[in-house]
């Protein structure tokens, strides 16, 4: 179960809020939509369900057009809003069965009882939905999405509001069903997407500004470059470090530490051993740094350290 995403672009009013987006997902992947607040994840997460409808661009899920067959589409996907809404004065199961029955769905009972088991709600199920905690609140939410076992789960900021121990449950829970579903959540949480994703891809502004695996995150900013921290056994001259072949900024981080940077395709750590024999230095350490994920986010939206 796929999604492709071609060239979409929604404005409201005079507001751009997705702008020429283009992705795919491939199935059985989890993607993470990071962003800062108003960068277009709910519009997006809107957009491949189709309650809202882009102003140009197309929405395929398993090569299904989402403007041309919303019943279709609907049918393949299941859909956790940001603000979750639900009927606080229904009971759980009462709910769900609600839920089970608007998708006309055979054997209500088992489908209810095996979603109930599956989202850890068995301890809360006789109780109104008003009296649960956040954290069963969500798995309210998430109970409705999965009910009638869709290919496709949409999840919008699926850990707002919860504690730390309501977070790593949730958290859980969603990497227990991307292991047979695709997955598609927005966040602003970098750890979130560390934790649960594969993919992650970066709106800014409504601008697709990344999209790559977890691991090749650091590699998607344009002017990325590599670093190298190290240390010597003396003060070591910071113009001559600058001399080093390919390497475009030092700073001195410590009284013998220093930071060397280089293009992203160089591996500058033989020429810094020799500088250090050349100038009677002896290395104690040296090491890659990688940017996390924090720092990759704030240069791709345009954020600097305050």
């Amino acid at each position: 179960m796929s999604i492709e995403i071609k060239n979409l672009t929604k404005v409201y009013g005079t507001q751009k809020a997705l702008d020429n987006v283009s992705f795919s997902v491939g199935s059985g992947t989890i993607v993470g939509f990071l962003g800062p607040n108003g960068a277009g994840k709910s519009t997006l997460m809107k957009t491949i369900t189709g309650l809202v409808s882009p102003t140009s661009g197309q929405v395929l899920v398993n090569g299904v057009d989402v403007a041309e067959n919303p019943a279709a589409v609907h049918r393949m996907i299941g859909y956790l809003p940001e603000n979750n809404p639900l009927y606080l004065d229904m009971y759980v199961r009462e709910y769900l069965t609600h839920v089970a029955d608007i998708y006309k769905l055979g054997n209500t009972r088992q489908v209810v009882d095996d979603v109930i088991e599956r989202t850890g709600l068995t301890p809360e199920c006789r109780k109104r939905i008003g009296e649960l905690s956040k954290g069963y609140k969500q798995r309210v939410g998430l109970a409705q999405a999965i009910i009638h076992n869709p290919q496709v789960l949409i999840l919008d900021e699926p850990t707002t509001g919860l504690d730390p121990n309501q977070i790593v449950e949730i958290r859980n829970l969603i990497v227990e069903l991307g292991r047979e579903k695709t997955i598609v959540l927005s966040t602003h949480i970098m750890q979130e997407v560390k934790a649960i994703c594969r993919e992650v891809a970066i709106l800014d502004h409504g601008v697709l500004v990344a999209n790559c695996g977890t691991e090749q995150i650091d590699n998607a900013v344009s002017h990325n470059r590599r670093q190298v921290e190290v240390e010597f056994n003396l003060p070591a001259d910071e113009k001559m470090l600058q001399q080093i072949a390919n390497i475009v900024a030092v700073e001195k981080t410590g009284a013998n530490t220093y930071v060397l940077e280089s293009e992203s395709d160089t591996d500058i750590r033989q020429d810094v051993f020799n500088f250090a024999v050349q100038h009677n230095l002896v290395v104690l350490a040296m090491q890659v740094k990688q940017k996390s994920m924090e720092e990759v986010f704030r240069e791709l939206t345009g954020k600097t350290n305050t």
